[in-house]
């Protein structure tokens, strides 16, 4: 009977070192605050920690158990304090806008987690989640009324996944200020809109409230008043530590932030808790609308930039580079570089973010979707990179 036990336990013992503990393959979290899942990474990757809530698996030379800190950024292309956030947009679920609601997977799509993760092992700390509107707010119900479950499900889901990497999740409606078709009027229902959204993110901290990608044809005035009314829905639904991003008519160009009237007006923007910013965009083709991977010069980031850096600093306010895109050439990633260096020399913008990763892009020539988008074999080491 001893022997007979003896030779189960000596079995039991050869199944259980026999049997290879899970591991987690390249790219994948292995470590952070409140993980619960493996901590060994697949041989020839090692564990890096990237934050205090985020380790992940890089490939490496690594036996696949070692826990390393991560490399020091790259020094800096240029003088200037370091920027706070470095982003990406996740674009997708804004995708099929004439399909509403539409079918997810063929009309629109969320991204894809190992697009996260990949972007948090490069060092980005910033991701800007477009979503359409009537999805979330069906026009049945219209803006006042309540939220899609399903699809308010996934937003938080993708937040969820980003923040509790210790990112920032950017949430903004990709409406251009028009909701079921016409223009958004009612300062009324767009802060209570907002007061209903900010309440369902109002106790993650890492959430920055985007208030309305791009508007266009439509007053710099009328734009303002309904931020504004943004801004007061947000704060009163008890949302008072997250950034609030506001954005201008006239597809919020930095370019343009004069010509526009942006520059006129949005200089009163009032946030009881001081904590808002303006939103710009800048594409650097010739007509500004990143279609074209030709860039005008080498030097048109720096240039398109400067009025509105002006501005920023002649009102006592910060920006935020919400979009920015260009083809990956010698010409463009000049421009891209002296763009990011001019605005990190100001020491008035807080980050920028570049359009666009996400599943559907294909080839377009800005995807930076991994594992190999357009912009990842030059733009991203070359031109992004360098300053995070």
């Amino acid at each position: 009977m001893i022997s007979a036990l003896s030779n189960l336990a000596s079995l039991a013992v050869l199944i259980s070192l026999s049997t290879p503990a899970l591991s987690v393959a390249v790219w994948g979290q292995c470590g952070g605050i409140n993980y619960t899942g493996p901590t060994n990474c697949d041989s020839g990757s090692t564990c890096v920690v990237v934050n205090d809530y985020y380790f992940q698996c890089q490939p490496g030379s690594g036996s696949g158990t070692t826990t390393t800190s991560a490399p020091n950024p790259t020094s800096s292309v240029c003088a200037g304090s370091k920027f706070k956030f470095f982003g990406v947009n996740q674009s997708g679920a804004e995708f099929g806008n004439t399909k509403i609601p539409g079918v997810l997977g063929t009309d629109y799509i969320w991204p894809a987690t190992t697009s996260i993760d990949y972007f948090v092992g490069q060092g980005f700390n910033t991701f800007r989640v477009p979503f359409q509107q009537e999805r979330l707010s069906p026009p049945a119900q219209g803006l006042t009324g309540s939220f899609d479950g399903t699809y308010m499900a996934s937003l938080k889901s993708t937040v969820n996944y980003i923040t509790n990497k210790g990112a920032y999740a950017i949430i903004e409606p990709h409406n251009f200020m028009r909701y079921n078709g016409a223009i958004i009027t009612s300062t009324a229902n767009f802060q209570t809109w907002w007061k209903n959204l900010a309440n369902e993110f109002k106790s993650n901290s890492r959430v920055i409230f985007d208030i309305m990608n791009e508007p266009y044809d439509i007053a710099a005035s009328t734009v303002f008043s309904l931020n504004q009314a943004a801004v007061n829905g947000i704060r009163s639904s008890g949302a008072t530590s997250q950034l609030i991003l506001v954005e201008g008519t006239s597809w919020t160009g930095a370019w343009s932030w004069e010509s526009s009237g942006n520059a006129g007006v949005f200089g009163a923007i009032k946030d009881p808790n001081n904590n808002v910013a303006i939103e710009m965009h800048q594409y650097l083709d010739s007509d500004g609308s990143g279609t074209s991977g030709t860039c005008v010069s080498s030097t048109i980031g720096a240039e398109r930039l400067a009025v509105a850096t002006a501005w920023l600093k002649a009102n006592n306010l910060k920006g935020f580079l919400g979009e920015i895109g260009a083809g990956s050439n010698a010409n463009c990633i000049a421009a891209v570089k002296g763009a990011l260096c001019s605005m990190q020399q100001s020491g008035v913008w807080l980050g920028f973010a570049w359009w666009a990763a996400g599943p559907w892009w294909g080839t377009y020539f800005q995807s930076m979707e991994p594992p190999n988008g357009a912009a990842i074999a030059q733009i991203l080491p070359q031109a992004i990179k360098p300053f995070m």
